[in-house]
């Protein structure tokens, strides 16, 4: 699944791809914040947070059950990790992809410590055994373990030590109602603004020992798709760029010419993207076309154009999906420096769809 035909980069490895990869991985426990007070950005998110563990400590008990949703790369883990460093717990972390028998789950929660963190990331993705045991953990803290089969099979109750389960998901309509409501806080994540983003480099910047100017910051920052981990990547491709081109100093000008290398424009779009916005427009006019057409045009798979390039593409206002199929906007065009096509009465009634 090449992102296109002159590269064997698969698309998830996209510099400006939210997933991380064993690089981003090992960088960013570098970077996390370690308590809310360092945390940047999520304002809402923070400030419901720290009085539900306030409370908590207050207390002296386990801090309600958490479900954290929304895009990759916008801190799920990191405020799974400060919530159990803001009470005192030690964490576990685990993903749903990795619990494919309700047993797995029974192992993890028999060796938990009392107020032990469990983050289980990508919860939607759990089995349904699993999921039905996790039921009676979270609101009983209680498992009931099944030995032998058949007729002969019997339930041993197990008693679990409080804990709080801190869930992260990415797609939260996928969680059946039983397990959301049984997370006493629930919280969205948002893209993050640019100024934010700013501050996320700068911060980024100083840990990494890299010198950096106001507008080399707001340039990185703007290209980052709203979203701290890829400003954070970009930022270290700007730094290497900056110390074999340059004399280390990220500045405006150093920061466009590094990013102009890897192809991710001034909106953040990178070769998949605008290879996707080229087709619409230049093959098909500007559409509607429908997405197998469409990804053939790219040389891509239809998954990758609808999960990977879309997304983005449609919040960024530069690509409709409608009933008919998928139909560029005004904005894709003036963004690539095209002049949408007038319509006959044989066209694509772009002009009905968007008034021009």
């Amino acid at each position: 699944m090449n992102w296109d035909d002159t590269t064997d980069t698969p698309a998830a490895e996209r510099l400006v791809g939210a997933s991380a990869d064993g690089e981003d991985q090992a960088v960013e426990a570098a970077l996390r914040p370690k308590d809310l007070g360092e945390f940047i950005g999520q304002e809402k998110v923070r400030e419901q947070l720290d009085l539900v563990l306030r409370a908590a400590r207050a207390r002296g008990a386990t801090a309600d059950h958490v479900l954290l949703s929304g895009a990759p790369g916008l801190g799920k883990t990191t405020l799974s990790m400060i919530i159990a460093a803001e009470m005192g717990a030690p964490i576990r972390i685990t993903s749903g992809p990795a619990i494919q028998h309700a047993g797995d789950l029974a192992a993890i929660l028999s060796s938990l410590q009392e107020g032990e963190v469990l983050f289980l990331d990508e919860i939607h993705r759990m089995s349904r055994p699993a999921e039905e045991m996790l039921y009676m953990a979270m609101e009983d803290f209680r498992v009931d373990v099944i030995v032998g089969k058949g007729p002969g099979a019997t339930a041993i109750p197990l008693e679990l030590p409080p804990f709080t389960l801190v869930g992260a998901t990415t797609r939260a309509g996928l969680l059946p109602p039983p397990l959301r409501d049984r997370f006493g806080f629930t919280a969205h994540m948002e893209f993050y603004e640019p100024h934010e983003l700013e501050r996320v480099v700068h911060r980024s910047a100083h840990l990494l020992d890299v010198e950096i100017e106001p507008d080399g910051a707001a340039e990185i920052a703007g290209r980052s798709r709203g979203t701290p981990r890829i400003a954070n990547r970009l930022l270290r491709r700007v730094r290497d760029y900056a110390q074999v081109k340059a004399d280390g100093l990220i500045t405006r000008e150093i920061a466009e010419a590094a990013l102009a290398v890897y192809e991710v424009d001034a909106r953040g779009l990178d070769r998949l993207d605008r290879a996707v916005l080229q087709a619409l427009l230049k093959l098909f006019g500007g559409g509607p076309v429908g997405l197998s057409t469409l990804a053939v045009a790219v040389g891509e798979e239809r998954e990758t154009v609808e999960e990977v390039a879309e997304p983005f593409l449609v919040r960024e206002g530069l690509l409709a999906r409608t009933p008919r199929g998928r139909v560029a906007t005004p904005a894709a065009w003036a963004h690539l420096g095209l002049t949408p096509p007038r319509t006959s009465a044989g066209g694509n009634g772009q002009e009905d769809l968007f008034g021009t």
